[in-house]
């Protein structure tokens, strides 16, 4: 086997140099958008690149670093601090002195607490130092206010399964980088499938397309060829992660059942569906939004502490994340599901929302209306209202429109 196939990683080999090889992205970095533009001409501002794993944000900075005239150092939020920040700091000084520029780029930016982040901020101010932080957190919780008015902020998109397709053709084509001196069969099917389940994942597209490429060869009298199939994608996919696609059938099916199970107060059977999404890297944030709806969905009048369990999960998954948060989704799927249970809400909503659809814009009575003018007050607005405290509050008064007058939307 070629020495380049035994290197680094196939999603490092297949890392774009140049931005016409850059996949994905257009609105950001198409011809003549702002960053394509700041690229090419190599005058960068400090920005923040936000968006999901995979979808390019550490191959932009790898682009501009092959690109620049400026000192490039790179970083990772996870293994350095202070310490690494000082010495990069000070390199930028002396480059700056020089009339020469330097960018540091920050892996998972959102990493770094408040004083680290705080440390860069004189700097960046004045232009010693250009910063590139990639994040796949909302920027606007998870970075410094003042350190994030001193960046534009790009946003990634997911790259979508023809995206991710044209990845996987250019790897297994590629005699240099990829695995084009393998002889690789795959078919449409079995592309598709594995575009599918990357999830918008460029990198885990070509980790699991190298993993099924340089597996033993199950194919005797087939020679070299190696032929993938789509048995061999879903194999692979459940070695290193659970056959669980967030785009398709299974991420609506799990949830489904989560939601089922929740409702028909089975604890047992909502903590499982909740470690099925889990485990299988579902966003934590999305199954508490999840569970935020269903308190008042389906709990709803019967307990209204359902409510607030499942917004105080909500922010705790926020603030702590994975691993440590499946136990607190756990306390909510299991709380609400030993909830009394109750749609009524969710029943009137859907009732008075049909009267608005069909009655449209019924006028205020006028004794409810705001009279804070002589001219409303001499046009009867608010004339004959019953002030409530007055009547210990069992004044008999209609608050509806006319045309709705006796309406009973709850029980």
């Amino acid at each position: 086997m070629d020495n380049t196939i035994k290197n680094s990683p196939l999603a490092d080999r297949m890392r774009p140099e140049t931005l016409s090889d850059f996949l994905g992205q257009d609105e950001i970095v198409g011809p003549g958008k702002l960053l394509e533009r700041a690229i090419a001409g190599d005058n960068l501002p400090s920005m923040i690149f936000w968006g999901p794993p995979g979808s390019g944000k550490t191959t932009l900075a790898h682009i501009i670093a092959q690109q620049t005239k400026a000192e490039f150092l790179r970083i990772s939020a996870v293994t350095s601090g202070l310490k690494d920040l000082r010495l990069i700091i000070k390199k930028a000084k002396e480059n700056s002195i020089e009339d020469k520029k330097t960018i540091l780029f920050i892996d998972e930016i959102h990493r770094w607490n408040k004083a680290q982040q705080d440390a860069l901020l004189p700097d960046v101010e004045r232009g010693v130092l250009i910063l590139i932080g990639a994040t796949t957190e909302n920027p606007s919780f998870e970075v410094r206010g003042a350190l994030l008015s001193r960046c534009r902020v790009f946003v990634l998109k997911q790259l979508d399964a023809e995206q991710i397709v044209k990845i996987i053709k250019r790897a297994i084509k590629d005699e240099s980088k990829g695995l084009g001196k393998l002889k690789i069969k795959i078919d449409d099917e079995a592309m598709n499938l594995l575009a599918r389940m990357s999830n918008g994942d460029a990198r885990v597209a070509l980790s699991v397309l190298e993993y099924v490429a340089l597996a033993p060869a199950d194919n005797a009298g087939g020679g070299d060829l190696r032929e993938i199939t789509s048995d061999a994608v879903k194999q692979a996919f459940q070695k290193s992660y659970l056959f669980y696609d967030k785009d398709g059938e299974e991420h609506y099916n799990i949830i489904s059942a989560l939601h089922k199970s929740l409702r028909g107060s089975d604890a047992n059977a909502a903590i499982y569906w909740l470690a099925r999404m889990l485990e299988a890297g579902e966003d934590p944030l999305y199954v508490a939004r999840r569970l935020v709806r269903f308190a008042s969905e389906d709990v709803g009048l019967a307990n209204s502490r359902a409510l607030e369990q499942a917004v105080a999960a909500y922010q705790a998954c926020h603030f702590i994340g994975l691993p440590e948060c499946s136990v607190i989704l756990a306390q909510a799927v299991v709380y609400l599901a030993k909830c009394e249970k109750s749609n009524e809400l969710y029943v009137a909503y859907n009732k008075v929302a049909s009267d608005v659809r069909e009655f449209g814009n019924l006028p205020v009575p006028l004794h409810i209306r705001n009279a804070p003018t002589k001219l409303m007050k001499d046009l009867a607005y608010g004339k004959e209202y019953k002030y409530s405290p007055d009547y210990n509050y069992k004044e008999k008064q209609e608050y509806l429109p006319e045309k709705l007058r006796g309406k009973k939307y709850l029980k």
